[in-house]
């Protein structure tokens, strides 16, 4: 066999096994999400994948698949096997132990307890290993993992519905609806597929959202106000499920907080000057093991963490009408160069119902 036609053969089982990876999409961080696919004689006898933080690993899922026995097989796993002990066993050496011969893997591990310790393991046990098999497509559908390990923040994507005039609202902050059902839809999918959901109190107290999934299968995200003197009522809708964590400034009242906290949400109090205030918000969500943050906000907020450079991905649902003189989403970017302007990359558009999807990632977030 040619070593293009072996690649095309580990490509193939690459595909599958990045599509079982995305089943644990919402459930498994802050571990990333992997699948495995066991193939012997050519013919695939076991298969699994990461269904929950804490619960057995990819590898293991597809060895039990497979009946225990996997000897001589091949392996094909989007992410390194972990040579670590955490909450589960490492799964290198159990492969070791069960006698495959071979484990192709899709990108390295970006942990720094692993980061290529599974496969010098491997290989010192004489296993072949070969990697970077569809590595572009491994890292992007582990990205938040690896932007939380490579700069101890997650993978942020802003959302923001529009009109074609890119207004979210018009002068009065009048902004329901702007675009149709699909695209609410489509946004509480997005939702469901977050670890946690970022809004501001200017958003809060004009249309006192719930922010919880309601129109997609999955669990509502944790969800964070950035809401410094506390100003959230303590009747506000956000209140009426669980998980829930508020960022507020030092000389936020005292009495709001321990009321805040009795209402069962958390309060963190922002360290350092206002304009940082997104860089502490993101940080701790980041220590809370938040792989993947949705952001869904006003002017003001979408602004600060775009000139931040806090934004990796941008979700924009526009509708086709115009609002003329309303609010734009980026008013408050305060760009003063044409050079200085945020270039998108990657751009997919589709429709959406009647709406237009762009979808994108912004040319100031770091490579993975």
């Amino acid at each position: 066999m040619t070593a293009k036609s072996q690649r095309m053969i580990d490509e193939g089982y690459m595909r599958t096994a990045l599509s079982l990876a995305l089943n644990g999409t919402g459930s498994v961080s802050p571990n990333p999400r992997v699948g495995c696919v066991i193939v012997r004689d050519n013919e695939v006898i076991g298969s699994g994948w990461h269904r929950c933080c804490g619960d057995p690993h990819a590898e293991v899922e597809a060895v039990r698949n497979a009946g225990g026995d996997v000897r001589g097989a091949t392996v094909y796993v989007n992410l390194e096997p972990c040579c670590h002990q955490g909450r589960t066993p490492p799964c290198a050496p159990m492969l070791i132990e069960k006698g495959v011969s071979r484990v192709v893997v899709g990108m390295t591990d970006p942990n720094p307890k692993v980061n290529c310790g599974g496969i010098n393991l491997l290989m010192d046990a004489g296993i072949e290993v070969t990697t970077g098999i569809l590595e572009k497509e491994s890292k992007w559908i582990n990205r938040g993992f690896i932007r939380r390990m490579n700069d101890g923040r997650p993978w942020v994507t802003l959302k923001t519905a529009c009109s074609l005039d890119g207004n979210i609202a018009l002068k009065d902050g009048s902004s329901k609806w702007i675009t149709g059902e699909a695209s609410r839809r489509k946004v509480h999918m997005m939702r469901a597929e977050s670890d946690a959901l970022l809004s501001g109190i200017g958003t809060v107290l004009a249309d006192d959202p719930a922010f919880t999934v309601r129109e997609a299968e999955g669990r509502t995200p944790l969800r964070a106000i950035i809401d410094r003197k506390l100003r959230t009522p303590l009747d506000a809708s956000l209140f009426k499920e669980k998980g829930l964590v508020f960022f507020a400034g030092g000389d936020a009242p005292a009495e709001k907080i321990k009321k805040i906290r009795e209402r069962g949400a958390e309060v963190f109090i922002i360290d350092g000057p206002e304009e940082s205030g997104p860089d502490f918000v993101v940080a701790k969500l980041c220590e809370l093991g938040v792989n993947y943050l949705m952001v869904e906000c006003g002017a003001r907020l979408t602004s600060s963490l775009i000139g931040r450079g806090l934004v990796d991905e941008i979700s924009l649902f526009m509708a086709p009408r115009l609002l003329g003189n309303g609010i734009r989403f980026t008013e408050h970017l305060g760009l003063g160069k044409l050079d200085e302007a945020v270039s998108i990359k990657d751009m997919q558009i589709s429709a959406c119902g009647e709406d237009i999807w762009i979808r994108g990632v912004l040319s100031c977030s770091p490579d993975l």
